[in-house]
């Protein structure tokens, strides 16, 4: 009888556990509000609780806990140092927790670079040994994978392609702040309180502070002049970030998820193929890359979480993580 993995999506707003077989196949999900809010003991006792739910009950041992966590963390140790959507969590053992309570192997990841592994293992990046995953949603996340393994860092920290900056006049500015929803919204705001016409101002009746990245998004797709020109100077500032990462790894494929990127594909993706011509520093850079969208869905978390199991935490080859999945 083959093993059970279990995974563990922490999120700001949820947490989501799931029993996955040996083919990293869901076998069973549940999920229950984070509610940080009523401080870490209550949250560690609900995680714990969904674990439990999933846990096998049919004789199977466990391989291990996967955990996909927002950073910053130390995957090497099992910290979770101090997530900004998660209060409270200040330096929290969580490996060491879990090892505790349910005596298995716990291994803690980057949500960003276990999505990345995830691809990598079994999604749009499947058979690729160098790869980056970008996350653009309500920030800029990275997972890098280079000859096989996931990139970490001495300390965990490595792959945060969002805070690559990406202009310094009139000040230096990240990728993320110029190309995340965040960033839609800020300079559709600015642009129309500074008289510029734009659907977006009916979509929000008038009032400029209801304005996500979403409507951007949504008026760009629409054809809206005003969304269809800052989603293009976000795609540009993607573009430059990603020729950073071009030149200092040379992957064979870049891999995008997260709602900006899902929601606006090439309206994004045409300004950044641009900059990336126009600024790498030879065609060879990007003449055979491959650019595509993140093919695992909502449960990439999930599945990225397990895949830390089977890689022993990204430090064994992505290569062996497929075995494993053929084999089982």
């Amino acid at each position: 009888m083959s093993e059970a993995i279990i995974a563990v999506d922490l999120g700001g707003t949820r947490i989501r556990a799931a029993r996955l077989n040996g083919k990293l196949e869901i076998e069973i999900k549940e999920e229950t509000l984070t509610e940080d809010e009523k401080g870490l003991e209550d949250t560690l006792r609900r995680f714990k609780e969904m674990v439990r739910k999933v846990w096998p009950t049919d004789g199977r041992t466990v391989e291990g806990i996967g955990v996909s966590s927002p950073g910053p963390l130390n995957p090497l140790t099992g910290v979770i140092v101090a997530p900004p959507n998660l209060k409270g969590w200040h330096n929290v053992p969580l490996a060491d927790i879990l090892h505790e309570e349910f005596d298995v192997p716990v291994y803690i990841g980057n949500d960003a670079n276990v999505a990345g592994l995830a691809e990598t293992v079994m999604g749009a990046a499947k058979g690729y040994r160098d790869t980056i995953f970008i996350t653009v949603s309500t920030g800029v996340g990275g997972g890098i994978i280079i000859d096989g393994k996931m990139l970490l860092g001495k300390v965990g920290l490595g792959a945060e392609a969002g805070h690559i900056i990406v202009q310094s006049l009139p000040k230096p500015s990240r990728l993320e702040e110029e190309s995340a929803g965040p960033a839609l919204a800020r300079k559709a705001k600015e642009r129309l309180e500074a008289g510029a016409a734009s659907s977006i101002r009916e979509a929000v009746n008038g009032d400029l502070e209801q304005i996500t990245g979403a409507t951007v998004g949504k008026a760009a797709v629409a054809g809206d002049a005003l969304a269809l020109e800052i989603v293009r100077e976000a795609g540009y500032f993607l573009g430059l970030g990603m020729v950073s990462l071009l030149h200092l790894f040379n992957p064979e494929i870049l891999v995008f998820g997260g709602g900006v990127s899902n929601n606006l594909g090439e309206l994004l993706w045409a300004p950044m193929r641009e900059a990336i011509q126009k600024y790498a520093i030879d065609s060879s850079y990007w003449q055979d890359l491959k650019i595509e969208r993140a093919a695992l869905g909502e449960n990439v978390s999930i599945i990225g979480a397990a895949a830390l199991v089977v890689t022993k935490g990204g430090l064994t080859d992505v290569s062996e993580a497929i075995v494993h999945l053929s084999a089982t």
